[in-house]
């Protein structure tokens, strides 16, 4: 049996004004020519198929395409929902779908979803767990000592009686680890990169499973042991990820404990890069073949530049951000800046961050901007 394991899509996301569709239709593509290649039985999605709750109209069409196309190749699909995905909207028309070998478990009901498929090997059970949280475990089993979130997933696979002596994978979109925590990108949401022991759960609780196809976590990597592993997402979606190899994961199985995973590249339409250095050495060294990547940009000019932005994009097609790493920025305590900025309002902190990067105040349309992406990340409310 063959098994394509792939996650975190977030299928709609963009970079600042960068719609990412295109970068998207074009890895998908790619996934779907690795599968044919293969001659995969299955494809394991684990998770964050859409980057919003509300996808776009944009979003629903490409992933729909996607589908379709996995469909005419005779592929079986198994989806779980991740913590970005609307439950209600991921499940919809999933009753049907599943006459098309499309499976979908966007929402825990209280029993774990389970499908048998066969081969020469005889059967491969695939079990589907969507993101929970302990509360939602403990709404369905009311007796059960559920404390956090390893908990949970136990009193999960209890319920399921789960036969060790079979050929078990599982789908799973949580936050799972090794004797140390797995590695973390800038683009995983707060809620994982700031999380605490409640939240861990440890790759042993998985102990009957064959393989675990993990979601989550935005960088590829094992943990615990070599079947149980984070494909990683698709695309780079920060710049914490630049140097990250993207994949997706080739599972075969044979007979009950002979797994084999390879990891096949993925090559994206566009690369992320970071250039650093002083401005002037950075267009007089511009790579014609990385014009159109997506650039992150550190100037370690001492003097700030009017308009250094303005200049990156006479070189580059799609500069995603312009920082510096000078003098002045190391000089700030961040430490410091903790405690003074305890209580004070986010206006007043983006000014006095602003003028300690640049050493100028800052202008009202760029505080209108601040104030937009603090809204929509949550951070302060339209009212004030």
């Amino acid at each position: 049996m063959k098994l394509l394991h792939v996650s975190d899509l977030h299928i709609g996301k963009s970079l600042l004004e960068y719609d990412l569709l295109d970068d998207q239709r074009y890895i998908l593509n790619q996934i779907i020519d690795i599968a044919k290649d293969n001659e995969v039985d299955a494809l394991l999605i684990a998770g964050d198929v859409y980057d919003k709750s509300v996808p776009s109209e944009g979003a629903v069409r490409l992933f729909d395409d996607f589908l379709k196309k996995i469909k005419d190749e005779h592929i079986k699909t198994f989806i779980i929902s991740g913590n970005h995905d609307s439950d209600d909207r991921l499940n919809f028309a999933s009753k049907f779908l599943s006459d098309s070998d499309i499976f979908i478990a966007a929402k825990y009901k209280g029993e774990l979803d389970k499908y048998e498929l066969s081969d020469e090997y005889g059967p491969l059970n695939v079990y589907m767990l969507p993101f929970i949280k302990a509360s939602t475990v403990k709404h369905f089993h009311k007796d059960a000592e559920i404390e956090n979130y390893e908990d949970a997933v136990k009193c999960v696979f209890i319920e399921a009686s789960i036969d060790s002596d079979k050929r078990n994978v599982i789908l799973s979109h949580q936050f799972v680890a090794g004797k140390s925590h797995p590695s973390l990108s800038g683009s995983e949401s707060p809620a994982v990169a700031h999380v605490g022991n409640v939240e861990v759960i440890g790759y042993s609780v998985f102990d009957a499973f064959d393989y675990v196809a993990l979601g989550h976590i935005h960088s590829p990597q094992r943990v615990g042991r070599e079947e149980v592993r984070y494909s990683g997402s698709p695309l780079k979606y920060s710049l914490s990820e630049a140097n990250d190899d993207k994949s997706v994961a080739l599972i075969t199985l044979k007979e009950k404990g002979d797994v084999s995973v390879d990891l096949i590249p993925l090559k994206p339409l566009r690369e992320m890069r970071h250039i650093k250095g002083e401005l002037k050495n950075l267009i007089a060294n511009v790579d014609n073949d990385t014009v159109d990547d997506y650039i992150y940009v550190t100037l370690t000019d001492e003097e700030t530049i009017d308009d250094a932005m303005g200049i990156i994009r006479n070189y580059y097609n799609r500069p995603v951000n312009l920082d510096y790493d000078n003098s002045r920025s190391k000089d700030i305590d961040f430490d410091d800046i903790e405690l003074k900025t305890e209580s004070k309002p986010i206006t007043d902190v983006l000014r006095d961050f602003y003028s300690m990067m640049y050493g100028v105040d800052i202008c009202e349309e760029e505080m209108k901007i601040f104030k937009e992406v603090a809204e929509k990340a949550g951070v302060i409310n339209e009212a004030d």
